[in-house]
């Protein structure tokens, strides 16, 4: 039993430790993402109004099943100001339902306004997105490559304030920030947009500015296509290709430039499976890519120390909740080692290091909300609120996602699904007949069920013990189960 408690000890600390590192690199980028603020972007810039020749671009729509959104997109992206004799649209339809006659009718009549859109459809998905994007790559005219997802509705005047960064004959693609149409639509939505936010802030900020790796995010973003192209082009081989191609593209020393200003509404997935789907896919392919690319990272003898650590605990972004799930899963454990074995009593200081995180992570992401939504005591009273949901939710999805990276670090293949779009803006609208969602629970939701339970009883046994050092900690892992669970069990389906 005592060499049982060695190894659970073991595995308990070092789950906080790395947990720890993974802090400090985001308070790291954080004191980067402020230094930033203080500095005035000088890159240089195409003046259109000046004598500046418009590039040719083409604008890539890769589309898969999109009945309840693609009028939206196709009407926002035939609004967008540019010169018509240098714009190209390709609407790359992988659809498999009767969306594609729809979407080829309303293709027809944009056509018939001298609009150059051309509807590109397969009779496979091979290669899902990434073989989308390829495929319409062969044949696109434009010397740039803007790319949107059918969720996402940009300003008119988005082109002519992405374009002129291109200017630079080294930038290879420039990344503008997601904003959220459905923002408040409910707790699901809301933490998930509080997590993006601070992606989409002090961690791509922080980063970029010091010339750091940052990823494409698959969408709101434009690309050179000679730096797809000498990048190796678009792979299918991991489930998130943006972050894939990114990294080949910096490692052959194509700059990035993020620009935070730009704001790019989008849909955020409005019930919990679509959420579920998402989180998969994009938590299995970082992992997919840590196995792929970090040794690549490592090896380059251009790339600096810092700029190395940093990229690769970005690869490693989604294995931090294969640590967060050991961690929560040995505390109970621990609970009863320290009760049993008082020799072990200044061991469980360790626990220091993650409420160190907690207050790093806190201190983080208030700035990056605050970037956003403005200071003062209201807003940071509905940022404390929000940010002990979201951590508590956080720990809720940590079973679900630890699976997605075991599968992407053994290298389990699996499709690319598809996250539903449900055109859903305001609490009017509704997506009880939507024909996208699930129908099917997983089974990862009765485990979910079941870890519910495991933490009721470490909260038990902070009485049974008298020792009340795990149950606020324990308090939330329930509640981010629980909520976890039920919204699985009750969302519609």
């Amino acid at each position: 039993m005592l060499q049982v408690s060695y190894i659970i000890l073991f595995l308990y600390a070092v789950s906080i430790l790395l947990i720890f590192l993974y802090g400090l690199a985001q308070f790291n980028l954080l004191i980067n993402y402020l230094k930033n603020k203080k500095q005035i972007d000088q890159s240089a810039q195409f003046d259109f109004s000046n004598g500046d020749v418009f590039p040719p671009i083409t604008i890539q729509l890769p589309i898969f099943n999109e009945k309840y959104v693609v009028e939206r997109l196709l009407t926002t992206i035939a609004a967008l100001e540019y010169p018509g004799e240098k714009l190209e649209i390709q609407v790359l339809d992988d659809s498999t339902d009767d969306s594609v006659i729809d979407t080829a009718r309303l293709i027809l009549k944009l056509a018939s306004t001298g609009l150059d859109i051309n509807h590109i459809t397969r009779s496979n998905r091979l290669g899902f997105k990434a073989g989308a994007l390829k495929e319409g790559l062969v044949t696109a005219k434009g010397e740039f490559i803007v790319i949107f997802d059918a969720d996402f509705v940009p300003q008119k005047n988005w082109l002519l304030r992405t374009i002129p960064y291109f200017k630079d004959t080294k930038i290879g693609l420039v990344q503008t920030r997601w904003g959220h149409l459905n923002r408040n639509y409910s707790v699901l939505t809301k933490i998930q947009a509080f997590a993006l936010d601070a992606h989409f802030t002090l961690e791509q900020v922080g980063r970029n500015s010091k010339s750091h790796f940052i990823n494409f995010n698959g969408t709101a973003g434009v690309w050179r296509k000679t730096c797809i192209l000498d990048a190796g082009n678009w792979e299918s081989d991991t489930l998130t290709e943006d972050l894939d191609l990114s990294y080949r593209a910096q490692l052959k020393k194509w700059k990035f430039k993020y620009l935070e200003h730009i704001e790019t509404p989008a849909e955020l997935p409005a019930v919990i499976s679509a959420a579920r789907s998402q989180q998969f896919r994009w938590n299995k392919g970082g992992a997919e890519n840590f196995s792929k690319i970090a040794s690549r990272v490592l090896q380059s003898d251009t790339i600096g120390f810092k700029t190395k650590a940093h990229g690769i605990l970005h690869l490693l972004n989604s294995s931090m909740f294969l640590a967060l799930f050991t961690m929560a899963i040995l505390s109970i454990p621990v609970l009863f080692i320290r009760h049993e074995y008082v020799q072990f009593e200044s061991f469980f200081n360790i626990l220091i290091f993650f409420i160190i995180t907690s207050i790093l992570f806190f201190i983080s992401y208030w700035v990056s909300y605050k970037s956003i939504h403005g200071g003062g005591s209201k807003n940071f009273i509905q940022y404390v609120c929000l940010f002990v949901t979201f951590y508590t939710i956080a720990m809720g999805f940590s079973f679900h996602n630890s699976v997605a990276v075991l599968e992407g670090l053994w290298g389990k293949k699996s499709e690319f699904i598809r996250t539903p779009k449900l055109n859903i803006e305001g609490l009017k609208d509704k997506w009880k007949q939507n024909n996208y969602l699930s129908k099917k629970i997983s089974k990862n939701v009765f485990i979910e069920g079941a870890l519910m339970l495991y933490f009721t009883f470490g909260i038990y046994s902070a009485f049974l013990l008298n020792d009340f050092s795990l149950v606020a900690l324990h308090g939330m892992l329930f509640c981010g189960f629980g909520f976890v669970f039920i919204k699985s069990i009750t969302d519609p389906r």
